[in-house]
């Protein structure tokens, strides 16, 4: 007999980083970051382009005007007087201008360059000796200009070499702020829209978890009675809910055609299986007119036979069970009674130390005494196998507000934690490697889960490695 698992209920459904919902709103979030940053880039150089240019567009006016007011100034004035005027009137605060003499020697310059708080970078700006002649944006002393340079002449004469200097600086600072706080607001946006898709997105997939919860209820006795339905879900999730019933429908049309299946060859093969057991054990009952290795041949055939038979006697149960034709006769009886009954058949046939602790007689409950002896048989038959034989076996006995509590105790191997989420499941065995004699078929513990749940009862199982089992089983009293 092996150790089956139990089915366990669906998760709650929580945050996948490998979700769909993840995926979309990772790859939404992503197209709408680099959106959002084109645009940002492209708006910023867009006004940092117009800022230079209008800044570039002023500066090349003033070096076409100057020399035409001071050809204008140099008819009433001496041409140096003329030039200082000329100059004086075209700067501002942050324009500056001078003439330098092919010499090198300053011939006229801003008033304001002498007053310049900076006098490091007013040096540097006048020991300039070549300026592009198309305005250009440069950094002097960490501060940036944008310079421009022509040969001024006046009536035909050279009078030296125009520098023009716009401090932009101040609106180069302006700028960067901007672009400071375009940037932040584009963070800002972002993760409003990421919450926001993310908020859409769970919503919209709702149907589809909806979809999956309902499916990992469903069990194989609901198949014929179980429907998924979902209201104001979109049209594809409502064609693949319509799938699903399909495929539910024919899931139950097979199960009920195996479980036909399996109670019709159990209720067949146990008859002949039976009469070939009773003709076994009356040919062994004349075992003087039998060989050593005829009478070995024969108990062994009539083991397996005896072995196939409960086989099949345990599947036509189960079958019973799935189609709700097992019948069970509910009656009070006294459990201490039933108990020593099953321990004292343990023990003529195991040769094991079962001992039964209860502190409380009698304790009555409601349940078939029969099926409740096949069940404590099965335990106690399952705890011999997987302990040691020097080990003894305990069943203990309690009450608890309308409950009995029966609980079958060894000192064996142990159940791993990975297989005892399975351990009541049909055919599953924890160590696949023993033998069909030592191990079982896999169907003890699923037996026990049907006939115990079938009378109203739970069994539950605690286990540790090395330490042993627990299998509790609890009644109406």
């Amino acid at each position: 007999m092996g150790r089956g698992g139990q089915r366990t209920f669906p998760e709650v459904w929580r945050l996948d980083p490998f979700s769909l919902r993840s995926r979309l709103t990772i790859g939404i979030a992503t197209v709408s970051s680099v959106g959002l940053g084109s645009i940002a880039i492209w708006t910023g150089w867009q006004m940092q382009r117009i800022l230079i240019n209008s800044h570039k567009q002023g500066i090349e006016y003033i070096a076409e005007r100057l020399p035409h007011d001071v050809e204008l100034y140099s008819e009433m004035l001496p041409v140096e007087t003329g030039l200082s005027k000329a100059i004086n009137n075209l700067t501002t605060a942050d324009t500056l201008l001078w003439v330098k003499h092919p010499d090198g020697k300053i011939t006229a310059k801003s008033v304001s360059l002498k007053m310049q708080n900076d006098r490091s970078t007013a040096a540097a700006l006048m020991s300039l000796t070549q300026m592009p002649s198309q305005a250009q944006v440069s950094e002097v002393n960490g501060r940036y200009f944008v310079l421009r340079g022509s040969s001024l002449q006046v009536r035909g004469r050279a009078i030296g070499q125009l520098f023009v200097a716009r401090d932009i600086s101040r609106d180069r600072q302006m700028f960067l702020a901007v672009v400071g706080n375009l940037g932040i607001i584009s963070i800002g946006v972002l993760l409003a829209v990421t919450v926001a898709i993310a908020f859409y997105l769970k919503r919209s997939l709702q149907p589809l978890r909806q979809l999956s919860q309902m499916t990992q209820l469903i069990s194989a006795e609901d198949l014929g009675r179980s429907r998924l339905n979902l209201e104001r879900a979109p049209s594809e999730v409502k064609e693949l809910a319509q799938t699903f019933n399909m495929l539910l429908s024919r899931l139950s049309q097979a199960w009920e055609r195996e479980r036909e299946f399996v109670s019709n060859v159990s209720h067949e093969l146990r008859t002949p299986l039976t009469i070939v057991h009773g003709y076994l054990q009356s040919v062994l009952r004349r075992q003087h007119n039998l060989t050593e290795t005829q009478q070995e041949a024969i108990e062994t055939a009539a083991s397996e036979a005896e072995r196939t038979i409960r086989l099949l006697q345990d599947l036509l149960d189960l079958a019973r069970a799935d189609s709700g034709y097992l019948q069970f006769r509910i009656d009070s009886f006294i459990l201490n009674d039933l108990v020593a009954e099953v321990v004292g058949m343990a023990r003529q046939y195991s040769d094991r130390a079962i001992a039964i602790e209860t502190e409380t007689y009698p304790i009555v409950v409601k349940a078939d005494y029969d099926r409740l002896k096949q069940v404590l048989l099965n335990l106690i038959d399952n705890a011999i196998k997987y302990s040691e034989p020097d080990t003894s076996i305990q069943v203990k006995l309690d009450t608890q507000p309308a409950t009995a509590i029966i609980q079958v105790c060894d000192r064996g191997y142990g159940i791993p934690l990975q297989h005892q989420s399975r351990i009541f499941e049909r055919f599953y065995r924890v160590d696949e490697a023993r033998t069909r004699t030592t191990g079982g078929s896999g169907l003890g513990l699923p037996i026990v889960k049907t006939l115990v749940e079938g009378m109203g009862g739970s069994v539950t199982l605690r286990s540790k490695l090395g330490e042993g089992s627990v299998f509790t089983i609890s009644l109406p009293v």
